[in-house]
């Protein structure tokens, strides 16, 4: 089972960043064409779009970016394997942090499948939320069905494409989320089902516009840079002193080669002198 989760990953992943509505990619079977994750940064979420919260609550999308940043999974409570271990891998990634749901930033879940509802949300809300807290705080984690115009409205902004096959009943998709400010708009998106806690804290400080986290950790942005192709924050500190030593080292050969000829050549001019006895 992990081995067919870990091609349907690379698989979904020689998707992501190709345009999946106007290109095809002629590695990925059929099935597959048309899958996949655009990065649309800066595009604006529907704020309007009504979903069904899992108390069967109606709420708005706007409602829920209550002046917070938002982790944004599209997913489906009933898939068999990959959205699971989307799910259960930002719990992952989200445990170690200081931040909190609820308080720094909010998880939002939306079904893409248009025929499951608040039980099928209440029932996957409270496995993912023991599984990060012991004491099974839900706070700041929402789990949302809703029709299917809703649902593509919201995957159409951040350039999330799936499909449905009716022939395995199942939902094609790519693996990744998506960091929103609290205006609602795409600041990040990180790829897979395995997601560092690095990544996570950094995006949502900087999709937070810096309003959460310690000053040190707005220092760290100065020392990661988000790399898009990867979805990940590489230490562009590091690269910069790799650079200065190298450079540092070819100034100090360089200054030496020049003393030597300097030295040489005063030697050739200077004449000999013999002292005799």
């Amino acid at each position: 089972m992990k081995l067919i989760l870990m091609v349907a990953v690379f698989l979904f992943s020689l998707a992501t960043g190709a345009s999946a509505q106007n290109q095809s990619n002629p590695i990925l079977p059929k099935y597959l064409q048309g899958v996949g994750i655009d990065q649309n940064l800066n595009a604006q979420v529907p704020l309007s779009a009504q979903f069904v919260d899992e108390s069967g609550r109606t709420v708005k999308l706007g409602d829920l970016l209550g002046g917070r940043p938002a982790v944004l999974a599209l997913v489906y409570y009933t898939c068999p394997q990959l959205c699971d271990q989307i799910l259960r891998g930002i719990v992952m990634g989200l445990r170690p942090l200081s931040l909190r749901p609820g308080r720094d930033f909010d998880v939002i879940a939306i079904s893409i499948n248009p025929q499951e509802g608040p039980a099928d949300a209440f029932t996957k809300r409270q496995e993912i939320t023991k599984l990060y807290s012991r004491d099974g705080s839900t706070n700041g984690w929402h789990f949302l069905t809703g029709t299917d115009p809703n649902i593509h409205a919201v995957a159409d902004a951040v350039g999330y494409h799936y499909r449905y096959d009716p022939k395995s009943k199942m939902f094609f998709h790519g693996a990744g989320i998506m960091i929103l400010t609290p205006e609602g708009k795409a600041a990040r998106y990180l790829y897979g089902v395995d997601f560092q806690a690095k990544d996570l804290k950094l995006s949502l400080i900087e999709a937070s516009h810096n309003r959460i986290g310690a000053p040190v950790d707005r220092i760290l942005l100065f020392c990661y840079h988000y790399d898009p192709s990867t979805g990940k924050y590489t230490a562009t500190v590091m690269n910069l002193l790799h650079a200065a030593a190298v450079a540092f080292l070819l100034l100090l050969l360089g200054g030496g080669a020049l003393l030597w000829r300097a030295d040489l050549r005063y030697h050739r001019k200077t004449p000999s002198v013999v002292l005799r006895p």
